[in-house]
């Protein structure tokens, strides 16, 4: 394996030189034509840098860590595909962490972007409305921005002291509610998702704000913010007999869910009961009857997401982003 030193030998230069050439260093820049020759030789040997070095001895890595709950959810997936490609175009190469909706994994992420001395760090997804949580989360962002004097940006709710990009779950939730309501329906059932998430409970705020007096729910049923939590949630609705104009997942995938129970009960979509989620993630093209939904920027999401991380000042970092009610053939 070729090392440092056979780079510094065919260079000409001394080891020290050689690794400020390559590795970068906080305190002292090398000559031009030493570096070049550095690089030069290098390349020749084909040696590949040694990142941790790097880090070392910049004080700070070219990796950018990005934290979700779950990467076979569209909706986080479609987030991590625009985080992927602001961070390439920044330079940096991303670390991707999964913490299946679990505090120690985040917790254990973390410092592993602390102990990486990763550039910037991204989380994405809603929080929990318990205090501990967060408590236990800001102080782990707090050992890392202390740790390293990387940016963090966070995606979901403006509820820590970090840059945070909010989507409209609210307003774009009392939207499509009101769009609902236009379209003739009377009675409405919420697939609300867990009770202590902070998306769902901002979903279904909206929701019921958005019906007012103009629409009656008829049933809450909570699942887990998955396919088959939806499933499960709209088999216990159909079970219990109620039969509403539209049932609202807080979710796409949920939706997916609902459909697939609805359609093993023989129930059809939409001639029987209509069924409206929240995303627009890109499978839903091939979901028939097409979904009514709300479309959020989820890519550009990420891109800003990471425009925060690094840095870059927006007029307002925990402003909403934009919306869209879009009626499809599951609710006509």
């Amino acid at each position: 394996m070729v090392t440092l030193s056979d780079v510094a030998k065919a260079a000409g230069v001394s080891l020290s030189t050689a690794s400020r050439a390559i590795n970068g260093s906080k305190d002292r820049t090398v000559n031009p034509d030493l570096r070049d020759r550095v690089l030069a030789a290098a390349t020749e040997l084909r040696y590949a840098p040694n990142a941790a070095a790097q880090a070392i001895a910049r004080g700070r890595s070219s990796t950018l860590t990005l934290i979700v709950h779950d990467i076979t959810d569209p909706y986080f997936s479609s987030i991590a595909a625009g985080v992927t490609r602001a961070a390439r175009a920044s330079g940096a190469t991303v670390i991707l962490g999964i913490t299946d909706h679990e505090l120690s994994a985040t917790l254990s992420l973390i410092e592993a972007a602390r102990s990486h001395r990763s550039q910037a760090l991204v989380l994405v997804g809603g929080l929990h409305t318990d205090a501990g949580v967060l408590s236990a989360l800001q102080s782990s962002i707090d050992d890392f921005r202390r740790s390293t004097g990387a940016g963090v940006a966070l995606v979901g709710q403006p509820v820590l002291d970090v840059a945070c990009v909010a989507p409209a779950n609210t307003d774009g939730a009392a939207a499509l509610a009101r769009a609902l309501v236009a379209q003739g329906h009377h009675t409405y059932a919420i697939l609300t998702g867990p009770a202590n998430q902070l998306t769902a409970r901002d979903r279904v705020a909206g929701f019921v704000a958005g019906l007012a007096d103009t629409g009656e729910i008829v049933a809450r049923i909570e699942g887990e913010f998955t396919r088959d939590g939806g499933h499960q949630a709209m088999a216990e609705l159909l079970a219990s007999g109620v039969r509403p104009d539209v049932v609202f997942a807080v979710n796409d995938v949920m939706a997916v869910g609902a459909l697939a129970a609805a359609r093993e009960a023989g129930v059809d979509v939409p001639g029987d009961i209509r069924v409206a989620g929240f995303d627009d993630i890109p499978t839903l093209r091939d979901v028939v009857p097409s979904l009514t939904t709300v479309r959020v920027p989820l890519e550009r999401i990420g891109e800003v997401a990471v425009r925060l991380a690094l840095g870059e000042e927006l007029l307002d970092p925990t402003e909403a982003l934009e919306y869209e009610v879009v009626l499809r053939d599951s609710t006509s």
